[in-house]
């Protein structure tokens, strides 16, 4: 490919080319476009676009002195490429090109500006100091792949009643289980869009896939629970992420959107918001949203329960609280079954800690009972293999 003139191109991020797939796909419809100053001014002021919500005006922004001096230069009708990664990506006729503040962007997104917000920094090194707004074209096909595998799925089994999950599955743990199998009760689909951020941890996306499909495939009605990647860009990391999650589930084929009480979305860092702030913001988006009560292990009824119907104290309760599942794994430990299915586990631990049992298994046999077959002794199965010794009663 041709090398794009410099002073015709605007140099984007991977997370930009998502944003601007899901705005054409109709992801954030009745949003459809890049807004123009007027346009976004309204929506910052109002959040309200064409009569229905929105929480803060779509842009494009991309940083970097050199993207300045082109912005600065382009006329209305230039056309200027659109470059990810040194690779031309597509294209963007200029209608309108305008200033902005990114103080004011960045509060209107996360409702603060504090630099300890994990993802105000990052904003902040990302977004210019100038918009554009026009008609574009782009070159990435996962947006549309999802929306093809929805429908796919919904005509294979005609399905009346669909309902999406948000989730990481950092790691995959029991309360999950128990939300998917909720939400079966009551849709015929439901559709786990497992989060694929742009900076990923030790817990990378191909890992937490491998696991969800496997709780799938072993555990669920194959037809009635897909997996598909959800791009998750910048723009869902503020106090509006359920907003917007919603919004988003809806244009991708689902009727409502399942979320526990105790969502990322909902508390940690915005306290001062509670579930009860978002239902007229989901009236207003004209979105439904569904929510599950937390669910927990009671050490006296010896089993996971809603905090609403359990009749025991919280001393008595385990929280499936996701960092500290994280810290065991990343430690090299197996959480207690009564948070991971053990296999999910397994899977992570072969994943984050590749080869740690190599010697250890070409012996295997010298620890493990087996049916007397010769079969290869992966990490995954090393770990399972231990803890069925830990589940092994005592005969005395």
């Amino acid at each position: 490919m041709e090398s794009p003139k410099r002073n015709k191109t605007l140099f984007i991020d991977k997370e930009a080319l998502a944003t601007l797939s899901m705005l054409k796909e109709g992801i954030f419809s009745p949003v459809n476009k890049l807004m123009n100053a007027k346009e976004a001014k309204e929506v910052d002021e109002t959040s309200s676009y064409k009569g229905s919500y929105f929480p803060f005006s779509l842009i494009l922004a991309p940083s970097g002195k050199r993207n300045e001096n082109v912005l600065k230069s382009a006329q209305k009708g230039d056309i200027l490429q659109l470059v990810v990664d040194d690779t031309l990506k597509g294209e963007l006729v200029v209608d309108d090109i305008f200033p902005i503040s990114r103080q004011k962007r960045i509060e209107k997104i996360f409702s603060t500006s504090d630099m300890h917000h994990p993802g105000v920094i990052d904003t902040l090194q990302r977004l210019g100091h100038y918009a554009v707004s026009g008609s574009f074209k782009i070159s990435f096909d996962s947006t549309q792949e999802v929306l093809q595998k929805i429908q796919a799925a919904k005509k294979e089994i005609n399905a009346q009643k669909v309902t999406g999950m948000m989730i990481s599955a950092r790691p995959l743990h029991r309360a999950h289980e128990r939300m998917i199998r909720s939400a079966l009760e009551d849709n015929d689909l439901v559709v786990l869009f497992l989060l694929k951020p742009y900076r990923e941890d030790t817990f990378n996306y191909q890992m937490r896939y491998q696991a969800v499909k496997y709780y799938i495939n072993n555990y669920q009605p194959k037809n009635r629970v897909l997996v598909v990647p959800f791009e998750n860009t910048y723009i869902f990391a503020g106090y509006n992420s359920i907003v917007l999650d919603s919004i988003a589930a809806k244009n991708f084929g689902c009727d409502t959107l399942t979320i526990g009480e105790n969502h990322s979305g909902i508390g940690l860092y915005y306290d001062q918001y509670g579930i009860n702030y978002y239902h007229d913001k989901f009236k207003e988006a004209d979105t439904k949203v569904h929510v599950v009560s937390e669910y927990v292990y009671c050490n006296v009824c010896r089993t996971l329960v809603s905090t609403k119907t359990c009749p025991h104290g919280s001393h008595h309760h385990i929280k499936y609280k996701a960092g500290f599942m994280q810290g065991l794994l990343s430690a090299g430990v197996l959480p207690p079954a009564v948070l991971v299915r053990k296999e999910i586990s397994a899977i992570y631990l072969s994943r984050l800690f590749p080869d740690r049992f190599k010697e250890l298994r070409e012996k295997y046999a010298n620890f493990f009972p087996s049916d007397g077959l010769i079969e290869d002794m992966t990490d995954e199965k090393f770990y399972l293999e231990i803890m069925n010794l830990h589940q092994t009663s005592s005969l005395t």
